[in-house]
C-alpha cells in the first residue's frame, strides 16, 4: 500500500479480519469481556455454542473451582478459538481490508473504523491515554493474547473529525452492501462493511498519516497497554529478523471513532458506609463546600459541578460553592470534585482504585440502580454525576494527565468476535 508518513501522525493498516459467517454473526457476537462477571458470561452463553463469550471468558467451559486467571483458562480460550476455526464458525479474511463498523442506539448513530493501530504510536503518545492501568489487569490479556494468538478485545479510540475521512466512510455506507447487519438482544443495531478496495485503503491510509496527529483511547487502556507487552514479548522470543509474529504484533485491533459522533454517559458512585458519622452530621459536613437542596424525585446532573446524592430514602442537590475547585483540567472536572471534596475529605476514601468501600455505577443503568443499591442495604450513600465531555477528555490527555478512575462511561460498547485480529500469519 502506499504510504505518505508525516511525523508524529497516526499509523493505523488494514488487516485480515478474523470474523463469523454473515448467518450466524448475530449469535457469535457478545459483550466485551470486562462488562460481564463470569456468572453473568455463562448464563448468557448458555445454549450457544457459537458465542464469542466461550473465547473471551473460557472460564465458562471449566470448573467454577478453577481460578479465572489459571493457565488452564488460557489454554481453554485457545482451545476454542481453533474449534471456531475448524468449524467455519469464524473464517480468515482473504486479503488486508478496513471495516466500517456502525452502532445504533436508542437512534443515535455513531461509525468507526475498525484497524490496526501502530504499537509505536501508543508508545510515542501519539495514541494518548487519560487513565491509570492496573498490572493484574494487563496480565490477563497479555495472557489470553500471547496463548490464544489473537487481540479479541478491541481498544475504542477516538479522534477530532475531518471531513475528508467522514466522507469517504459516509459514500462507502451508501453505496456497497454491508457484511452484517443484525438488532442484538439488548436493542442495539450492528452493522458492518468491509472495505477491500486497495485505492480507498490507501485514501484511508494516508488521510490518517497526514491529517490526524494523534487519537486518543476512549476505552481499553488495558488492552492497549498489554498489546505493547506482548509485542516486547515477542519481539525478544523471536529467533530471526522478520518474523511474522512479530511483525504482525507490532500492531493491535482498534476502531477510531470521530469526535462528534461520541456520547459520554454518567460514571455514578456508591458508597458502603459514612465513615462513622451519622446522615445529619455527614450532610453537615458537606456544607463546608456545598449547597445542598433536597428533591423530591431522583436528581440526574444536567451541568457542571452539581450532584446527585441518595440518602436514607432521600435525594438532594449539591452544589459546589466557587473556590473548592481548581480551574485545570483535571481539578475543574466533577470526579475530581466529588473525590476531593467528599470522598477523601469526609468519607476517608483516599485510593478510589483499591478501597473495598466504593464502588462504581455505568450510567446505563440508570438512578433506579444508584437507589436499588442503597435501599438493599448494601450501600450507605450513592452520587450521580454529570459526564465528563469529550473536549475535557482530549484536553486532560494532551496535557499529559490522568483522570481519576472511572469517569468515562461510552455507549453502545462493540461487540466481541465480529472482528479480531490474530498475532501470527
Amino acid at each position: 500500500y502506499l504510504l505518505i508518513k508525516e511525523t508524529n501522525m497516526a499509523n493505523i493498516k488494514p488487516f485480515k479480519a478474523l470474523r463469523p459467517q454473515a448467518k450466524i454473526a448475530k449469535q457469535v457476537a457478545s459483550r466485551p469481556y470486562d462488562v460481564l462477571s463470569s456468572a453473568e458470561a455463562k448464563i448468557e452463553a448458555q445454549g450457544n455454542p457459537a458465542s464469542f463469550l466461550h473465547i473471551t471468558k473460557s472460564e465458562i467451559d471449566l470448573p467454577e473451582s478453577v481460578d479465572v486467571h489459571a493457565p488452564e483458562v488460557y489454554l481453554q480460550a485457545k482451545e476454542n478459538l481453533q474449534a471456531s476455526i475448524q468449524r467455519d464458525t469464524l473464517f480468515r479474511e482473504s486479503k488486508e481490508c478496513y471495516y466500517i463498523y456502525q452502532l445504533i442506539m436508542n437512534g443515535r448513530e455513531q461509525t468507526g473504523l475498525v484497524c490496526v493501530s501502530s504499537v509505536d504510536d501508543y508508545e510515542n503518545d501519539i495514541i494518548k491515554k487519560h487513565e491509570f492501568t492496573r498490572p493484574e489487569k494487563e496480565l490477563d490479556r497479555i495472557n489470553h493474547i500471547k496463548t490464544s494468538g489473537a487481540q479479541t478485545g478491541n481498544v475504542f479510540l477516538a479522534y477530532r473529525n475531518y471531513h475528508s475521512i467522514d466522507a469517504i466512510i459516509e459514500k462507502w455506507k451508501k453505496t456497497k452492501s454491508p457484511g452484517y447487519d443484525f438488532l442484538a438482544d439488548d436493542g442495539i443495531q450492528h452493522t458492518v462493511w468491509a472495505i477491500s478496495d486497495e485505492t480507498i485503503i490507501d485514501q484511508i491510509t494516508n488521510l490518517f498519516a497526514t491529517e490526524v496527529p494523534c487519537t486518543y483511547i476512549a476505552d481499553g487502556h488495558h488492552r492497549a497497554a498489554s498489546a505493547a507487552k506482548v509485542k516486547l514479548a515477542i519481539s525478544e522470543e523471536a529467533v530471526k529478523p522478520g518474523d511474522d509474529a512479530k511483525k504482525i504484533s507490532d500492531y493491535f485491533l482498534t476502531t477510531l471513532f470521530p469526535s462528534n459522533q461520541l456520547a459520554i454517559m454518567d460514571y455514578n458512585r456508591v458508597v458502603k458506609d459514612l465513615n462513622g458519622l451519622s446522615a445529619t452530621a455527614f450532610i453537615t459536613a458537606l456544607e463546608n463546600d456545598f449547597t445542598i437542596q433536597k428533591e423530591e424525585s431522583a436528581f440526574k446532573p444536567t451541568t457542571l459541578h452539581s450532584f446527585g446524592m441518595y440518602l436514607e430514602n432521600n435525594w438532594y442537590q449539591l452544589t459546589a460553592k466557587p473556590g473548592i475547585y481548581s480551574s485545570d483540567p483535571i481539578g475543574v472536572l466533577d470526579v475530581t470534585i466529588l473525590s476531593n471534596s467528599i470522598l477523601s475529605k469526609v468519607l476517608g476514601i483516599h485510593d478510589q482504585r483499591t478501597d473495598k468501600r466504593i464502588d462504581f455505577v455505568g450510567g446505563i443503568r440508570g438512578l433506579g440502580e444508584l437507589e436499588k443499591r442503597v435501599n438493599s442495604g448494601e450501600m450507605a450513600v450513592a452520587f450521580s454525576l454529570y459526564p465528563v465531555t469529550i473536549d475535557q477528555l482530549f484536553n486532560i490527555a494532551d496535557a499529559g494527565e490522568v483522570m481519576p478512575p472511572k469517569s468515562t462511561w461510552f455507549e453502545p460498547k462493540l461487540r466481541d468476535g465480529l472482528l479480531t485480529h490474530l498475532i501470527h500469519s
